[in-house]
């Protein structure tokens, strides 16, 4: 693990900037979820009391607050987010309709994914700056990625690099 994260490449960039939020901290985080502006941590380490694990405590920090929670709320809080987290992705599953797809395994070929996944970042950069350079693009134009549709450019899901279902 230490050599993953001394590694001077982009995965060692990651590893060290994962760290970040540990480094931070003055407790161990079990969690930490963020949105663009508010960001929740669940502190640990875990405690046991009779059956029951909690954590030592949370932050919340969001506009004009900055909160510590007790061990009950910030379980309560922990909770709550696993739910969030698990409807939305639930929900998304449902929405691309990922359950006709065939199962994969979670390893991932990076020899091969990776320049792919790069590839497709590229296009959407080359497409949104052609967007860009376009002002007064009709609405009835149809996209690079999804001819026959309306609009100019690139699709929302391509804009956001995620492709096609």
């Amino acid at each position: 693990m230490l050599d993953k994260i001394v590694a001077d490449d982009a995965d060692g960039d990651t590893l060290r900037n994962s760290l970040i939020p540990w480094r931070r901290a003055q407790r161990p985080p079990i969690a930490i979820y963020h949105g663009d502006i508010s960001r929740c941590r669940i502190d640990g380490p875990w405690q046991v009391a009779d059956d029951q694990w909690l954590p030592l405590g949370g932050l919340i920090v969001t506009s004009g607050v900055t909160a510590h929670l007790n061990p009950f709320e910030a379980q309560a809080l922990h909770k709550r987010m696993q739910q969030a987290i698990e409807d939305v992705t639930l929900a998304w599953v449902r929405e691309h309709d990922l359950y006709a797809l065939r199962h994969v395994p979670e390893e991932i070929d990076r020899t091969v994914a990776d320049p792919a996944a790069k590839a497709m970042i590229a296009a959407w950069a080359v497409g949104r700056r052609e967007a860009d350079a376009v002002p007064n693009a009709r609405p009835d134009t149809t996209r690079d990625c999804c001819p026959g549709e309306p609009g100019d450019g690139l699709c929302a899901l391509c804009r956001k690099g995620l492709g096609h279902a």
